[in-house]
This record gives structure tokens, C-alpha cells and sequence, in this order.
């Protein structure tokens, strides 16, 4: 089972303190630093010192970090244009020794996009399968060669395709709940699917229909990583976790069937629930970055009867 970090910065955090975080998840043996990509906090608080820019905050974990995966879940498509986006992933992929990843999504925050000023179009989607068909296509252009695309949103014209990324190819994940587009894009550009806060019963659902569509395409399922994101408290003992989730004021009863509550041991049952529909990657989604001490016992306890 690979087991990783996710986090949320917009809701507030500096970029010492995702570093804190993303050392913490590498000392303690977990395979990858997460983050969001927003620009504004979706839930309460200050959001104070405020966002920080995720392909610009992972730039600087590549180069103070050795081990670990460095990705976002995901990055919208309304933020970067293409081009920009694939030139950013590949040098983050080269600063960090072939460690990026990219996690790519049709955005849905639409407050954030008029709070900064950022166009947000419809008819999402169609700007997602272009983008993925552009970043996988200038990666997997050879040296030396020109990459055009003729698109309906987007047209390149003789791009030289560089710089080229450490990783061939750059893992790109797709990811969401949609039963129609989302699986079709999974299964033509993605090297992992992902789908995160709902039920065990939903998440084999939507594999199921992930499979489904790469057998309309040719792809062998197995080809794919299949992964799910599920929001995490966990304490010593009971005390320590009811300590946890009255300070968050989360809803403790949906946890229970849509991520992850409870002692190490509770966590780990939880999980090999998941693991029995497929899911061979968890995301850890940790909203309290000053919550060291539960990534480490989750290092200490959790980790060691998973792997």
C-alpha cells in the first residue's frame, strides 16, 4: 500500500510550515507530500498569512527534500495555461530528481477565480482534455522535435518541447466522481485515478467504471493506479481522537463511513476496506499543519501494518 500526505494550504499555512509538514512525511517513511491547488480557503478561518502557489511551494519541497513524491490533488485547469503548465511540472520534475507528479482537474471553486481575478469558463472539461492531451504531449515529444496542436481552446504551433522531465512519463492523475467524462479521461491520458470522500460502496463503483472505460479503449485496466483521498484524525486512544476532532469541529459520524477516524488500529481496518475494491494508494487528507505529532504516529503505527 503506498501512503501519503495531503494537504490543504489555502485554508492558511506558510511556506515553512508545509515544509515542516513534507519533512515530517519523509522522516517518518511515508511515499509522498501532497498539497491543493486554491487560491482561497473553502472553509472557516482567516486563511491567514494567506496562499501559497502550489507548483512554486513544491519548487522549493524538491530541492529541500530527497525521498519523497511531490504532487498536487489537482490542479485546475482555469489557473495555467498549458504550455506554462507543462514547463513548470518538468522543472520541478528535474529540481527534485524525478519526483513530481501531477494531479490535473477541471476546477470547480468559482469564488476563488473572481476573487483573484481568473476567467472561469464553461464547459470545463473540454478544457481539461485538451490540456491533458497537450502536457502528455509535449513531455513525450522527442529532443529535438516540434509538437503542434491544433485545438479548439488551445493551438500550439512548432513548440520545441522543452524542457524534457526526469520521469517518461511524468505520473498524471485524474480524478473526481463523474460517471461519463471523468472515466474516459482517466483511461486515455492518466497513469492514476483518484476519487476521494465518499464510501467504500462509492469508490468501487467508480473504479468499476474506470475499468470500464479503459476496456473501451483498449487499456488494461491494471494499468492504472487506483487511489482514494480520505480525510484523517487519528489518535493514541479515544480520548486523544475525540481531543482531536471537537478542536476541528468535524462531523465525526460521516467520517466513520466517508474517511478516516479513530486509534492506528481503526484506521488501518478502515483502509483494508478500501483496499479490498482496489484502492492500492491512500491520500491522508491532514487539515491541521500543526499537527506533527499525528503524522508521526501514524508513522509510528499506522505505516508498519500496511506495508
Amino acid at each position: 500500500m503506498d501512503l501519503r500526505i495531503f494537504t490543504e494550504p489555502q485554508q492558511g499555512a506558510s511556506y515553512d510550515q508545509l515544509l515542516a509538514v513534507a519533512k515530517t512525511t519523509e522522516h517518518g517513511g511515508f511515499d509522498a507530500f501532497f498539497r491543493s491547488d486554491h487560491y482561497l480557503g473553502t472553509g472557516p478561518g482567516d486563511g491567514l498569512p494567506g496562499p501559497t502557489d502550489a507548483w512554486t511551494s513544491l519548487a522549493g519541497l524538491a530541492r529541500e527534500t530527497t525521498r519523497i513524491k511531490l504532487g498536487t490533488l489537482v490542479s485546475p485547469v482555469t489557473f495555467r495555461l498549458p504550455g506554462v503548465l507543462a514547463i513548470s511540472v518538468a522543472q520541478v520534475d528535474v529540481m527534485s530528481g524525478g519526483r513530481a507528479e501531477l494531479g490535473l482537474g477541471a476546477g470547480w471553486f468559482e469564488a476563488e477565480h473572481k476573487a483573484y481575478g481568473i476567467p472561469f469558463p464553461p464547459r470545463r472539461f473540454d478544457l481539461l482534455e485538451e490540456q491533458l492531451a497537450i502536457v502528455s504531449g509535449l513531455w513525450s515529444t522527442p529532443a529535438g522535435e516540434r509538437f503542434s496542436y491544433p485545438g479548439d481552446h488551445y493551438r500550439l504551433e512548432e513548440c520545441p518541447a522543452l524542457p524534457k522531465p526526469v520521469q517518461s512519463p511524468v505520473p498524471v492523475i485524474v480524478g473526481g466522481g463523474g460517471k461519463r467524462r471523468t472515466p474516459a479521461l482517466a483511461a486515455r491520458f492518466a497513469t492514476e485515478y483518484n476519487i476521494g470522500f465518499v464510501t467504500v460502496e462509492d469508490v468501487a463503483a467508480a473504479y468499476g467504471r474506470v475499468r470500464a472505460a479503459c476496456g473501451e479503449v483498449g487499456r488494461d485496466p491494471a494499468s492504472l493506479t487506483y487511489s482514494v483521498a480520505l480525510t484523517t484524525y487519528c489518535g493514541r486512544d479515544d480520548a486523544d481522537v475525540r481531543r482531536r476532532t471537537d478542536a476541528a469541529g468535524t462531523d465525526v459520524e460521516r467520517l466513520r463511513t466517508r474517511g478516516l477516524v479513530g486509534t492506528p488500529d481503526e484506521i488501518v481496518d478502515r483502509i483494508g476496506r478500501y483496499a479490498e475494491v482496489g484502492a492500492s494508494r491512500v491520500y491522508f487528507q491532514v487539515l491541521d499543519l500543526h499537527a506533527l505529532d499525528m503524522i508521526e504516529l501514524m508513522a509510528e503505527r499506522v505505516l508498519p501494518q500496511l506495508r
